[in-house]
């Protein structure tokens, strides 16, 4: 795991993908799709904004990762997002989900359990995800409607979240 200049650790933030990094071009702006023929093998369309912000995240000393309950490979996530020159820290997907968290437990699981990967705040459009986290141990951040400062209040919860972090470390 890469350390930053203090040597510890960095916060990881994870986006959910479906509604919040992946939206409709119909309800909210978007990146601009990648040419032919990658549009034809990559469909999704970005949230406009989200390679700056996710870089930005990273440049500011945060690990990324995206946690999603889709299916997609991480080969395919890796791939997409590549293309818009992004590089996530790590990528946690509905077969990982279920190969490492839910694995043989009797009672079923959250679909998404971010403290599971120490994820100290995940960004998501749903609500129950959002309303499991202080029962699981993880702070929440409900992105869903079009939002043209949704960068700038994403880093304001990371950084937020990063002061009370240090303070309960302290």
């Amino acid at each position: 795991m890469k350390k930053n200049k203090n040597d510890k650790e960095r916060m990881r933030i994870s986006f959910d993908l479906d509604e919040v990094l992946f939206v409709f071009p119909e309800t909210h702006k978007t990146e601009p799709p990648l040419k032919f023929p990658l549009n034809k093998i990559y469909k999704e369309r970005l949230r406009l904004g989200t390679p700056e912000l996710i870089n930005k995240l990273q440049e500011l000393g945060y690990e990324v990762w995206v946690y999603t309950s889709s299916f997609r490979t991480e080969k395919y996530i890796k791939n997409l997002f590549r293309h818009y020159g992004v590089k996530f820290d790590g990528i946690v997907n509905g077969t990982r989900h279920l190969k490492e968290v839910q694995r043989n437990n009797a009672t079923t699981l959250p679909q998404k359990l971010p403290s599971m990967y120490r994820i100290s705040l995940h960004i998501d459009d749903e609500e129950i995800v959002c309303s499991l986290g202080r029962q699981y141990g993880y702070r929440t951040y409900k992105l869903d409607e079009e939002d043209d400062a949704w960068k700038e209040k994403i880093i304001a919860r990371a950084d937020e979240i990063r002061h009370l972090n240090e303070l309960e470390n302290k």
